[in-house]
């Protein structure tokens, strides 16, 4: 293996596995000090809620909420960080505040916390990353998020009342949105083109590229 591929695989653990150690850190510091960290939730469409943007998704009500949030947040993260990684950032940051400002704006009033939104937004950034780009690698991406988690597309419906269904569903949004905005930048579909160079003897080539084998399903490095 590359340095170059070594450095990308540990990039691509490393950040996810900063932000999911960041939300433990959170809630052992809460534990510890006998605190109480969900006032400082998000609460919508209040001046003092607004903070919650920010903070929302640092917060978990529970040890079992947080663990529910933190394998999925590592396997979207690294597939994100790894597949993506000229936009992961950019990526990160749109869910993340694109999704908090909106549950500010929308959601009912009550104490909104966890990750779960980002997890919802990173997992469609991927589905429809692959719809949009139309490219393998991310198509099979988008085919193994609805494999590991088609099922929590039933979270974005009010079906259970202490669940903050908003944020799954606005998480979503965003990421769709994400997905969208940056369907041109990261992994591509190749493009072929027909190659004349005569009347009888033409071939297919890789777009861009010059002298160009004939088509084999490959392309140059």
């Amino acid at each position: 293996m590359e340095d170059s591929e070594k450095k990308k695989i540990i990039r691509s653990i490393l950040y996810p596995s900063v932000f999911v150690s960041l939300l433990w850190f959170v809630k052992f510091f809460e534990l510890a000090l006998d605190l109480d960290l969900i006032p400082y939730g998000l609460y919508p469409r209040a001046f003092s809620g607004l903070i919650g943007i920010a903070t929302c998704p640092l917060i978990h009500s529970s040890f079992d909420h947080l663990f529910s949030n933190s394998i999925p947040l590592l396997v979207l993260g690294i597939i994100t960080f790894y597949f993506y990684r000229p936009i992961s950032f950019s990526v990160f940051f749109w869910v993340y505040f694109m999704s908090g400002i909106w549950l500010w704006a929308a959601g009912r009033e009550a104490y909104h916390v966890g990750a779960s939104g980002l997890v919802y937004g990173f997992a469609s950034f991927l589905f429809f990353s692959g719809i949009f780009r139309k490219e393998r690698t991310s198509m099979v991406l988008a085919l193994i998020v609805v494999f590991l988690y088609g099922s929590m597309v039933w979270g974005v419906f009010p079906l259970q009342p202490q669940v903050s269904w908003e944020s799954h569903l606005l998480g979503s949004l965003a990421g769709f949105i994400t997905a969208f905005y940056f369907r041109q930048e990261g992994p591509q579909a190749k493009k072929f083109e027909w190659n004349e160079e005569d009347d009888d003897n033409g071939e297919w080539k890789l777009e861009g590229e010059e002298d160009a084998p004939t088509l084999k399903g490959e392309s140059k490095e």
